[in-house]
């Protein structure tokens, strides 16, 4: 009888509610724990007894993500205790042709580590800080930012570059970049990854990094989960200091923001560096730029070399004094009444791409100009200025100028209706961009099609192609993104 378990009788035949611990070839069915004894003849699914779940909870869970917008139902969950279980997954997926997608925190927009009647890997669970040395860390992919700069910075240590939401996982931004404030120093998180362990496609476990299994290592960071799942990952450390000095600059139009960002991003003389474009209730608007510096007492910023030259409207400026810790997580009280007033869990169909800089006051300027409040959903507007130099993934798109903005259009939608609406919306900026030579950072709400994917990769497409094909032969892994079909 034929072994191969179809993705429509996966489907069809996978009982709900119980651990599955094996596959009944005569039936064609799952056999869970929720039977009283195992049908003659059933295959036993070698190490993944009681981590493979079917329970609508755990179903529920894999098929949303913060988008709330697609939904695609998986047929089972993994919960991992260890590299192996991913590993055997893989390998009986790809035998039985079932796709897999590896979920982190769930923080993508529009179904991006979603798989429809496939198994969804729940990565949470690989969450251990392994080793902390004075210049780098060792970290399974589950681990969230947040608990890793817990961990170090009693050590005197950071990360380079944070997001400006910590409670994302280390494999999710490295799948796609992760992008800061800092980035404008150190680039992305992909751009400070030493290591890599990853599960491929195949099914086989390899360690790998610039040196070792160069390709593999380059087609995992920014790949967009195609080749591979990290399972592990060392990643660089650098000193920490104590406390930052916050500077909230008012600007009245966006040249002499992203003038002064530039300027900023150039001479250095911030640590961190951001912007946004304010929009209010009477249709005004304005332009804030954020900038800290990172200090440790008793030395202390110098406030007037700090500002001098900058062109903000006098007097319009606020600052304010914390710590390092306290800046790094300065969303946790938004994030907390959004949860309250029940804004989080609305669909956020996001819009976020690359402006070539020299294309910030045609386009940038033109966006925000016919931007509404009812367009975001009062949803934050921000532009990050960052030089391309520090940029070293070849999968990490982004426009070839010296410098880039990313111009991001977090909006917040009453309702599916209304989000979908949104989404067509995001599409249209986005044709108006790509002319311009501008990209998208692939965590958005944007409908791609494959041809749209071999657009966005350009002269990296083919390489991108080759890994696909050597490390996920068989294109079991992420289908979310609709890469390759």
């Amino acid at each position: 009888m034929d072994q191969k378990l179809s993705r429509r009788t996966f489907l069809k035949t996978i009982a709900v509610g119980a651990a599955v611990i094996g596959f009944d070839p005569i039936g064609r069915s799952w056999v869970t724990t929720a039977h009283a004894s195992p049908p003659a003849g059933t295959i036993r699914i070698p190490g993944l007894q009681n981590v493979l779940f079917t329970d609508e909870a755990s179903l529920a869970a894999a098929a949303d993500d913060y988008g709330h917008i697609i939904s695609r139902v998986p047929q089972a969950v993994l919960k991992p205790r260890s590299k192996a279980d991913i590993m055997r997954l893989i390998r009986f997926a790809r035998k039985h042709d079932i796709q897999v997608a590896a979920r982190g925190q769930g923080h993508s927009t529009y179904g991006q580590g979603q798989v429809e009647s496939g198994v969804v890997i729940d990565m949470s669970s690989l969450n251990r800080i392994r080793k902390i040395r004075f210049d780098s860390v060792e970290v399974e992919g589950g681990v969230v930012w947040r608990a890793l700069l817990e961990a170090t910075l009693p050590h005197g240590l950071t990360p380079p570059v944070l997001t400006d939401y910590i409670d994302l996982s280390v494999g999710g931004t490295l799948a796609v970049g992760g992008i800061g404030g800092a980035s404008q120093r150190f680039g992305v998180q992909v751009d400070n990854v030493l290591e890599l362990d990853v599960v491929t496609g195949a099914g086989r476990i390899v360690r790998c990094s610039p040196t070792r299994n160069s390709d593999l290592f380059e087609a995992t960071l920014a790949g967009l989960g195609q080749c591979a799942i990290i399972i592990e990952a060392k990643l660089r450390l650098t000193p920490a200091k104590t406390r930052a000095r916050v500077f909230n600059l008012i600007y009245s139009d966006l040249a002499a923001l992203t003038t002064d960002q530039q300027i900023l991003i150039a001479d250095g003389r911030f640590d961190y560096v951001e912007g946004q474009a304010l929009l209010g209730e009477d249709g005004s608007l304005s332009y804030l730029l954020e900038a800290a510096a990172f200090y440790t007492p008793p030395a202390a910023p110098d406030e007037a070399a700090l500002l001098a030259g900058l062109s903000f409207i006098p007097g319009a400026i606020t600052t304010e004094d914390k710590t390092y810790f306290d800046h790094l997580a300065r969303l946790d009280p938004t994030v907390a009444f959004l949860t309250a007033i029940g804004v989080w869990a609305l669909p956020h169909p996001w819009f976020n791409v690359f402006v070539p800089a020299s294309q910030v006051q045609q386009y940038i300027g033109s966006v925000v100009s016919n931007l509404t409040l009812a367009d975001t959903g009062q949803g934050p507007i921000l532009l990050y200025p960052v030089p391309t130099s520090r940029f070293t993934r070849p999968l990490f798109r982004t426009p070839a100028e010296p410098v880039v903005f990313l111009f991001s259009v977090l909006r917040t939608a009453p309702n599916v209706a209304v989000a979908e609406q949104m989404v067509q919306a995001n599409r249209a900026l986005y044709d108006q961009l790509r002319p311009l030579g501008g990209l998208r950072y692939t965590i958005d709400s944007v409908p791609f099609s494959p041809t749209d994917w071999q657009d966005h990769f350009g002269p990296v497409w083919p390489q991108f192609v080759q890994a696909k094909q050597r490390f996920d032969p068989d294109n079991v892994l992420t289908p979310g993104q609709g890469i390759f079909g």
